[in-house]
């Protein structure tokens, strides 16, 4: 399983997230404690947001550990907001196109987990997309596909609706020609003012996700797994669509309904 962490509040390196922490998100990739991959080789990349209302977006498929332009990066790139993610694939290609975290205008989005069995629907996930958000995808993993049809079913005025739908639609799929489990994942994506987080999986499984408030920084890591041991990690529970905004932190449910809504 891939491994993430997400940013939100007043400006900071991005190492001070990504390098710096014992359990840092780099350390994560080597020797990840709640997922079954222990190695997350296959890629990494970053969506930050800076002056402009798009993010910047750097990602490669060399190991994060060992990629000095990472590094260097890290080290000099300071940000209010940003998303950094380490792949595991679960069956496509190694490439860029493949990398989270994914990005469209001001949008951007980074997954972990799976749609059961989706190489058996592949094609049908893709001809969900609109034509118009079509142009957008470059690679082939189900995360973006799922990405791609939360912005088709009304992201940008209703996030958690539109991945609920969203969601849906894929794992309706899985049910009629996939495989179980039909859904585990955690996602996070982020307009640029606003960071949204969700767990969940269609059985007692779904991947870890952790929050906490930094009064030091003045800001809020969300990730995967904690980064250092023995501080106030909040655990998520399944079944959980999060919105944090400033200091606040609003948990709601979230519950896709793939009868009402499978392709």
């Amino acid at each position: 399983m891939c491994r993430w962490a997400a940013y939100i509040g007043e400006p900071i390196f991005l190492e001070d997230i990504v390098s710096r922490p014992g359990h840092s998100l780099i350390h994560q990739s080597q020797c990840a404690t709640e997922c079954k991959s222990a190695t997350n080789a296959d890629g990494f990349g970053i969506a930050w947001y800076g002056e402009r209302a798009e993010p910047g977006l750097f990602c490669d498929i060399l190991p994060a550990w060992s990629d000095p332009n990472l590094k260097s990066l890290t080290a000099q790139v300071r940000s209010r907001l940003f998303l950094a993610h380490v792949r595991a694939s679960t069956g496509t290609a190694t490439s860029r196109n493949n990398c989270h975290p994914f990005a469209v205008g001001r949008w951007s989005f980074m997954h972990n987990g799976q749609i059961g069995g989706y190489d058996r629907f592949r094609r049908d996930a893709d001809m969900l997309i609109p034509d118009a958000l079509y142009a957008h995808r470059k690679g082939a993993t189900d995360s973006e596909a799922l990405f791609l049809l939360a912005l088709a079913e009304g992201l940008e005025g209703d996030p958690k609706g539109a991945l609920e739908r969203a969601t849906a639609r894929l794992e309706g799929l899985s049910r009629q020609k996939g495989a179980a489990p039909h859904v585990r994942m955690t996602a996070a994506f982020s307009d640029g003012a606003r960071l949204y987080a969700v767990r969940y999986a269609t059985d007692d499984h779904a991947p870890t996700l952790y929050h906490r408030w930094s009064a030091s920084r003045g800001g809020r890591a969300v990730v995967s797994e904690p980064l250092e041991s023995g501080e106030d990690w909040l655990a998520v529970s399944p079944g959980s669509f999060c919105t944090f905004d400033g200091t606040e932190c609003r948990v709601d449910t979230f519950r896709p309904n793939p009868v009402a809504v499978a392709a």
